[in-house]
């Protein structure tokens, strides 16, 4: 059983924040003040006590517009990655066990869609295609899925060789089998510690897209879109973007925190079984 005291503090640090901001996400429509569009006061106006950090540029709550932002940022972000590891995942482990012309195939069109920048990428197509919550997933997603591909393939293919595959396949099991029944549980470890890395680049490609006009569309809003709607105040000394910002850097820094600590603590595990 893990006893907290064993976890290292910037690790403690970034689950607790991890944790506050996930939760206000899923409670967003209980702990919200007012509603997400709702014009509460003037442009740009300092926290009060009845804003907490004051308004935006057309006067909504921007404590509001925080909470929902992060809920919008965390969810397509969290759908993201889920559908990146599927699809990469699956499709790695099956090359790596059916190997030959598929291998070949999809490691060649895997290089491809990696030799091109992936902002690029997301920016060509999102300008053709018609702008919403799937779409932006669906890209997200696909364009995400190349690199846990390549972790994915590289790991079934160490693990596809081992004695405990070869005795399936002699059994007369099943690809399906072999996929899901003996290479997927021994490759969680370092799926589990790449999944952190992968929402954490969902969470600045989501981001991204949504500062340059092609993410999450008004009336509703993600942390980068807000950063966007609010960027010209930054002039006059008004910090309205610089707190959904900052809210992208702790999200990020936490998770990245916690991702790390999951990765050591499996290396250490694994290194604690091979020396007994």
């Amino acid at each position: 059983m893990l006893d907290i005291r064993q976890i290292p503090i910037g690790a403690l640090l970034g689950l607790i924040i991890t944790t506050l901001l996930v939760l206000s996400a899923i409670l967003a429509p209980l702990i919200a003040p007012y509603g997400i569009g709702q014009i509460v006061g003037g442009v740009w106006e300092p926290a009060t006590s009845e804003h907490w950090l004051g308004t935006d540029n057309l006067g909504r709550d921007l404590l509001t517009r925080m909470i929902y932002g992060g809920r919008i940022t965390i969810f397509i972000a969290a759908l993201a990655t889920a559908l990146s590891f599927i699809l990469g995942s699956v499709l790695g482990f099956t090359a790596a066990v059916v190997g030959g012309w598929f291998d070949t195939i999809m490691s060649r069109l895997v290089d491809l869609l990696m030799s091109i920048p992936t902002l690029i990428f997301g920016l060509v197509v999102l300008s053709v295609l018609p702008s919403s919550t799937l779409t932006l997933i669906l890209v997200m997603g696909i364009l995400d899925s190349t690199r846990v591909y390549r972790l994915a393939r590289a790991v079934a293919v160490d693990i596809n060789v081992m004695d405990f595959v070869e005795a399936a396949k002699l059994r007369g099991e099943g690809r399906a089998w072999i996929i899901f029944r003996e290479i997927l549980p021994n490759a969680l470890s370092p799926l589990v510690a790449e999944l952190g890395l992968r929402f954490i680049f969902a969470v600045l490609f989501l981001s991204a897209l949504s500062f340059l006009g092609l993410g999450v569309q008004p009336p509703e809003s993600d942390w980068g879109g807000m950063v966007r709607e609010n960027k010209e105040g930054i002039v006059f000394g008004i910090p309205a973007a610089l707190i959904p910002a900052g809210a992208i850097a702790a999200l990020s820094i936490s998770v990245n925190l916690v991702a790390d600590w999951v990765l050591n603590r499996t290396s250490d595990l694994k290194g604690g079984r091979g020396n007994a």
